[in-house]
């Protein structure tokens, strides 16, 4: 099949419009190589390549030619700096994801792979051990500058124990980049309706691995953690370490991709799925874990914070298992000791 791929030049659009291009698809990318998210030269790799803002809806259109399927991977993503990306943020995910619906309802593609983020689900699946599933109150920042990070019980207080959150979970973005993804969830969503087009969306858990931007406000914690340790500094632990997150590596993503392009092709509607290791582990252990792998010096842990972050986020992978025959191959330890001395992007 032809498939046009958004933001393919970028660190897991690249490896998605590879693993495409390895399935036997024929593979067109268009990237705006914002400079956000290519700060050094790009070289988009093999085949077609559209350099285009998706905001352009002329360049869409003539992108979309002879398309059946698209991948949406482009984004501004990460936390960002301030309150002064909110436009940014709006524009390029949700301004460009309405424009690209647009052009494919025109040109009569109706299938649709979006990626999506487990940042839409803001906490995660917890439960009281008086009470029974609960949704966390928010923590205050009092609480956090006292060291006291758990979530707990809005009916009791107790601290929460965390569990597995699954796809029919309420969406709660706690970021302006969740936000912009729950927002591209709904679009997609009502595009599907309207068009009888064809939704899988992919709810990315933590994605590390080669070709991951450095140290930026944009990048994720693994090249944050790694860029410290190859100046010869300890990573800077946030809270306790004690977080749960799922880190799942790159090459998994872009597998999960190619099996939902196929799931595209089954039927009309929308469906999301997570896409995680299946495998979590605490932010303070996969410091550790990439400290050893690169005989550099431990992890502190600072008991600093970040208005918006969540406590414990951690995927269940059965959805994805079960209807897109899914399952990650690469555990953590293997892919941080990989992800110790896989290239980076400048």
């Amino acid at each position: 099949m032809r498939i046009l791929v958004t933001g393919g030049a970028g660190f897991i659009g690249g490896h998605v419009a590879a693993a495409l291009r390895g399935a036997g698809h024929d593979v067109v990318v268009l990237d705006a190589l914002h400079p956000k998210a290519h700060r050094a030269p790009v070289t988009p790799g093999d085949g077609a390549f559209v350099r285009a803002d998706l905001r352009d809806a002329a360049a869409v259109a003539a992108a979309l030619a002879g398309v059946e399927v698209v991948v949406h991977q482009a984004a501004v993503v990460g936390m960002g700096v301030d309150l002064a990306d909110l436009p940014e943020y709006a524009g390029c995910n949700d301004l460009g994801t309405a424009v690209l619906l647009a052009e494919m309802a025109r040109a009569g593609v109706g299938r649709l792979v979006l990626a999506s983020s487990m940042v839409v689900y803001g906490e995660g699946a917890y439960a009281c051990p008086r009470h029974g599933p609960a949704e966390p109150r928010d923590r205050a920042a009092a609480d956090l500058a006292a060291g006291r990070f758990e979530a707990r019980c809005p009916s009791c207080a107790e601290v929460l124990e965390p569990g597995e959150v699954g796809e029919d979970a309420p969406l709660r973005p706690r970021s302006v980049y969740a936000a912009t993804k729950v927002a591209q969830e709904h679009l997609a969503s009502a595009w599907a309706a309207a068009s009888g087009g064809a939704v899988v969306a992919l709810r990315y858990h933590n994605v590390y691995g080669p070709g991951m931007p450095r140290d930026t406000p944009y990048s994720g914690v693994a090249a944050i953690f790694r860029s410290a340790l190859e100046s010869g500094r300890p990573p800077r632990v946030f809270e306790d370490g004690a977080q749960r997150r799922d880190f799942v590596h790159v090459a998994d993503v872009a597998g999960a991709n190619v099996a939902a392009v196929g799931a595209t092709l089954g039927g009309a509607g929308f469906r999301a799925y997570n896409i995680g290791s299946g495998r979590p582990t605490t932010v303070g252990a996969m410091a550790t874990a990439l400290a050893a792998a690169m005989a550099g010096p431990e992890p502190v842990v600072t008991g600093e914070f970040r208005a918006g972050d969540v406590r414990h986020v951690v995927a269940s992978p059965a959805r994805a298992r079960r209807e897109l025959g899914f399952a990650a191959a690469i555990g953590p330890d293997e892919g941080m000791r990989e992800f110790a001395t896989a290239p980076l992007r400048g």
